[in-house]
């Protein structure tokens, strides 16, 4: 089983250059993030004729996270519990039956909060998000599903991870606080899948639209695949679809993607 993730940008913006990656990939799970779209304008359609049932948590014009499945869903789950007040469409979380098995796996796709700048309440709200987004990964963990926890997390979290890592100090990307939140995260018993197949510098997911940062490969890995103890007893390999980048029209992230035996 093949599963993706990837902060599209909005799908408006980028449904062909989605839509031929789809084509040519062939995940049975995708996890798309930023679709920029509220749940009715989301284009289902041209998903549903490849083959996959579609749902979506969207957001007019910001945020919005959507989950793309070959097989239906059992179950879904939109927003991130623990604050009925947090109107941002970040969370989206999905059970498929695992082909071949009597068992379940959970995704949870994400889109966590920027946090810039760092002296503001954007930052604060980035921090509060991640506790939590630890709270409800204990949950799921506790269940001792295959459950896997993908998206844009916003978070470098060690220097390797980026071209420059002394342009970043002061990005809330890169603040002590943001990577211990991650490491706390991680530390509760996931796996994560690209630094289980490679501890190499220059894997990056993300390279902005200025300064010739993709044809520099000036790039940052802020795009993360946490893989539950039962996940990973599956996990066959972990890639980056980076050749995406240099696409017509692009996102300025490209998809994650991990292999699962079933």
């Amino acid at each position: 089983m093949k599963i993706a993730t990837w902060n599209i940008n909005g799908v408006k913006a980028r449904i062909d250059t989605v839509l031929d990656w789809l084509k040519e990939t062939t995940p049975d799970i995708a996890c798309l993030q930023e679709i920029k779209s509220i749940d009715e304008s989301f284009p289902r359609e041209a998903f549903e004729d490849l083959g996959y049932n579609v749902e979506t948590h969207g957001q007019k014009g910001f945020n919005g996270v959507a989950l793309l499945s070959k097989t239906p869903f059992d179950e879904v789950i939109r927003r991130l519990p623990g604050d009925d007040g947090d109107e941002q469409a970040r969370y989206i979380e999905g059970i498929v039956p695992l082909p071949n098995t009597a068992r379940t796996v959970r995704v949870g796709c994400l889109y966590l909060p920027n946090g810039n700048p760092v002296s503001s309440e954007k930052f604060t709200y980035k921090l509060s998000w991640m506790e939590r987004l630890q709270k409800r990964a204990m949950e799921n963990l506790a269940g001792e599903e295959v459950f896997l926890l993908l998206g844009d997390y916003n978070v470098i979290p060690d220097p390797i991870d980026a071209k420059n890592p002394e342009n970043w100090v002061e990005d809330a990307l890169f603040q002590p606080e943001s990577r211990q939140a991650f490491r706390s995260l991680a530390n509760l018993g996931f796996t994560e899948a690209l630094r289980a197949t490679t501890d190499g510098a220059d894997v990056y997911t993300f390279w902005d639209y200025q300064a010739g940062a993709w044809q520099k490969n000036n790039g940052i890995r802020i795009d993360h695949i946490l893989m539950s103890p039962q996940a990973t007893d599956l996990f066959k390999d972990c890639g980056i679809d980076k050749h995406v980048r240099g696409w017509e029209k692009p996102s300025d992230h490209v998809p994650v993607w991990v292999n699962l035996a079933t």
